[in-house]
């Protein structure tokens, strides 16, 4: 495979504004107070795009298996190979511990999380002493660290296009 197909990279590119989305969201909910319009409002669309990003990162991550994902080009270096394999792995690992964190935080109160109105994500686990503030301070600093990630994912592409002139970021457009 030489690039990427159509629907991975439309899921790609629906993450990534997703995450961007939610890390904007999520640091601006930090600075309500509890008498602002948005207190309420703002934390149940924030579970609501969670769990739309949940849906599409198992789809990507089936499909990555399934399909899997171009070879890197000759000109690659091994260290640049090996950056890129753990990038991705960091960006796939933090989206998800990002992800069953907020679940935990959401379900501390032993309580479902509501979808759209339409179902209830059960409680999968009994809550333990301190779940909201623990599972809170791994997605807070989960979701800085995925930035970071995706600074240097950015970078990269950047880097590939701009120095190298190579095609590693058009195979992604």
């Amino acid at each position: 495979m030489q690039t990427y197909l159509s629907s991975q990279k439309v899921l790609h590119w629906i993450s990534a504004l997703l995450i961007l989305g939610l890390f904007g969201l999520g640091v601006w909910m930090r600075t309500l107070g509890y008498y602002d319009s948005w207190y309420q409002i703002a934390p149940h669309w924030h579970k609501q795009i969670g769990i739309l990003l949940l849906l599409i990162m198992v789809t990507r991550l089936v499909w990555r298996i399934i399909k899997g994902t171009p070879s890197p080009l000759p000109t690659h270096k091994p260290w640049e190979v090996n950056l890129g394999h753990a990038i991705h792995t960091g960006l796939y690992l933090g989206i998800f511990i990002i992800m069953v964190s907020g679940y935990l935080i959401a379900t501390a109160d032993n309580r479902g999380i509501e979808v759209l109105n339409v179902l209830t994500l059960p409680v999968l686990f009994t809550p333990f002493e301190g779940q909201e503030d623990i599972a809170g301070d791994i997605h807070e600093w989960g979701a800085y660290l995925l930035m970071a990630m995706v600074a240097l994912h950015v970078l990269g592409a950047i880097k590939h296009h701009v120095i190298d002139k190579d095609t590693t970021l058009k195979r992604m457009l």
